[in-house]
């Protein structure tokens, strides 16, 4: 990763802006090679007329201008610890997918739509031309391909992610690549590339807490495993430049997003606490039913017993505790449900 493929990105959002709703003042026919591109569908032999005539011309484009014009950078990417390449791939294609889910396009539907009509038979995938002469060979031997196709081959799967999680993915990218055009601004005082960096962060750890990333060879972790390494790269690039940037925030490491069981476990509590004053009712209730119970019998006893000045004693006593009982039971529900609708409110 580098402020120049991020130089060239950002050159190609003035042909093509990512806001649909901006309109572009700059005619895609006139950035470099483009025109040439346009050779399929529609489109006249050197002229891009449909918006997917456009994008396919930018894809060409990014490849052009980020590995055939810097084949010699890649002398040593063959060596499985260096592939610098890849990781130009992976964002070109991202961009692409970005740009054909962005918007949907009557005559595409789906990206192999999109190779089927433009990758496939077309010749600027399938052979390698650096200024009219042919590098086949020499991208052979610094990246291990002979043409554009067989990168697009090789990198298929990350047009399978979802175009939420691309979205995210490819705005975390543009916060990247604005640390790096702000680091090499010509004020080297100037910090804006750590407000760029705290803006990643945080977009960093929305993506972290995606499930996919939980699947270590999915085409979202091998892009959100590239952001991370070229974010932890970048310090290596502030020396080179000879900027301090330690305060440079760190990226997390762990998700964020609240264990499903911790939130069962706190509903339970929550559960438990509204449950508890109708509990403490029912408690009342059980007296007073067995009072009734209690008066029952008493009735049953006074059948049988043929006391007048027992059965009235009896029953006056029993009338008494019944009393207070219902008294006492009517003030507790009135205080009772008042606080608990206080707590309710609060919750």
């Amino acid at each position: 990763m580098d402020n120049r493929i991020c130089g060239r990105f950002d050159l190609l959002r003035k042909y093509l802006p990512d806001d649909l709703n901006i309109s572009s003042s700059y005619d895609i026919n006139t950035l470099g090679s483009s025109k040439n591109y346009c050779s399929n569908g529609e489109s006249e032999e050197t002229e891009c007329k449909t918006e997917v005539d456009k994008i396919h011309a930018g894809f060409l484009w990014l490849f052009e201008q980020n590995i055939i014009n810097r084949i010699t950078d890649f002398s040593d990417s063959k060596d499985p610890s260096n592939k610098k390449h890849k990781v130009f791939i992976i964002y070109i294609m991202l961009w692409l997918n970005f740009k054909l889910n962005q918007k949907k396009h009557a005559e595409i539907t789906e990206f192999n739509g999109f190779y089927n009509k433009y990758i496939k038979d077309n010749t600027h995938y399938t052979n390698c031309k650096k200024r009219n002469k042919d590098c086949s060979s020499s991208l052979k031997d610094n990246t291990g391909y002979m043409n554009f196709k067989e990168f697009i081959d090789e990198n298929k799967c990350l047009m399978n992610i979802e175009f939420e999680d691309v979205s995210n993915l490819y705005d975390a990218f543009k916060s990247l690549c604005n640390m790096y055009t702000e680091l090499d601004a010509q004020d080297k005082t100037n910090k804006k590339y750590l407000d760029c960096a705290k803006e990643f962060v945080e977009k960093y750890e929305k993506l972290l807490n995606n499930n996919d990333i939980d699947t270590k060879n999915s085409p979202y972790y091998q892009v959100f495993s590239t952001l991370s390494n070229d974010y932890n790269d970048f310090k290596k690039y502030c020396n080179k430049h000879n900027v301090d940037c330690s305060g440079m925030p760190p990226l997390p490491e762990k998700k964020t997003t609240q264990n499903p069981v911790q939130i069962s476990e706190s509903d339970s509590e929550l559960s438990s606490e509204v449950i508890s004053p109708s509990s403490s009712i029912t408690n009342k209730l059980i007296i007073v039913l067995s009072i009734f119970g209690a008066i029952s019998i008493f009735f049953g006893i006074s059948y049988k017993v043929d006391n007048k000045e027992f059965i009235k004693y009896l029953r006056d006593y029993l009338y008494s505790i019944i009393k207070k009982y219902i008294m006492g039971l009517t003030f507790y529900i009135s205080i009772r449900y008042l606080d608990f609708g206080n707590e309710v409110k609060n919750i």
